[in-house]
């Protein structure tokens, strides 16, 4: 529900490496016609971020890793994308898309404390993208629409369930070679997804924290920036911060609710280590 990777305890480098190297990618890759058709690099990241949304507590991590981005016609690691570029137009794109967040020990969060840990989650799936055209200031907006598959790669990839995260983006690049981007979306889940983050059995309950049985739906609203400029041909540096609110979501009544709104803050460095001679076609 998005980098967003350790989960507490646990540590699976190749599964991680692959997870924040690709979500990465999206802060600092965002590459006009004409860029390599490949680079390959490293990066390091810190993040802040609440537990899970609705949260009171926050999980601290960073991390420092290789990326590879690929920016192939149909095959693309590049700019959220992953995989498969399976249309392009003028106005609209479709591509796998994804997402990831850094898991927690319910140890570490007194509202799960005895309850199962959360693990790092991993979302993959379809996305549509509608470029609405010309904005404000030189920019442009968009549109997207991703529906995708959750797992927990703390937890052997198990599926944790679907989302659905529709979202407004606003797009500019400066003259002074920053490129920012500002959203406001909304994040849908189903029943398996949302018992996940807050659901409490029978089993789990305890005077200060009654059974609940988690229902599908709306989850909450996000608002969010993120922004990159390269300080030399081989250093970049990239940032993101995002505020979530569970007001009006279906399950803001579960005990495991203890905040409404929550925020998440990331900054980061890359350096690129080698690019490919031959450029890309977009």
């Amino acid at each position: 529900m998005n980098l967003e990777l350790k989960h507490a305890g646990q540590f699976r480098p190749s599964l991680l490496a692959a997870a924040v190297g690709l979500a990465s990618v999206q802060a600092f890759a965002q590459a006009p016609v004409g860029q390599p058709l490949w680079e390959i690099g490293g990066f390091a990241l810190g993040v802040s971020q609440q537990a899970y949304p609705g949260s009171d507590q926050r999980v601290n991590r960073a991390v420092a890793l290789p990326y590879f981005v690929y920016r192939g016609e149909f095959l693309r690691a590049d700019r959220g994308t992953v995989g498969l570029r399976a249309l392009k137009t003028p106005t609209f794109e479709v591509d796998v898309g994804f997402a990831g967040s850094f898991g927690s020990s319910s140890d570490s969060i007194d509202a799960r404390k005895g309850m199962r840990d959360l693990g790092t989650l991993i979302e993959l799936g379809p996305r549509l993208k509608w470029n609405l055209g010309a904005a404000p200031g030189g920019g442009t907006w968009r549109a997207e629409f991703p529906l995708r598959a959750v797992f927990d790669i703390s937890d052997g990839a198990a599926h944790r369930g679907m989302s659905f995260e529709p979202e407004l983006v606003y797009e500019r690049r400066t003259q002074g070679g920053w490129r920012y981007n500002a959203s406001i979306g909304a994040i849908v889940a189903d029943s398996k997804l949302a018992s996940t983050f807050y659901q409490v059995s029978a089993a789990e309950a305890t005077l200060a924290r009654p059974a609940y049985s988690a229902q599908a739906g709306l989850v909450g609203w996000r608002l969010g920036t993120s922004f990159s400029r390269s300080l030399t041909p081989d250093w970049r540096l990239f940032g993101f911060a995002r505020i979530d609110t569970v007001a009006g979501g279906a399950n803001k009544n579960s005990p495991l609710v203890r905040q409404t709104t929550g925020a998440t803050v990331g900054l980061g460095v890359s350096y690129t280590w080698m690019r490919s001679s031959e450029r890309a076609r977009d």
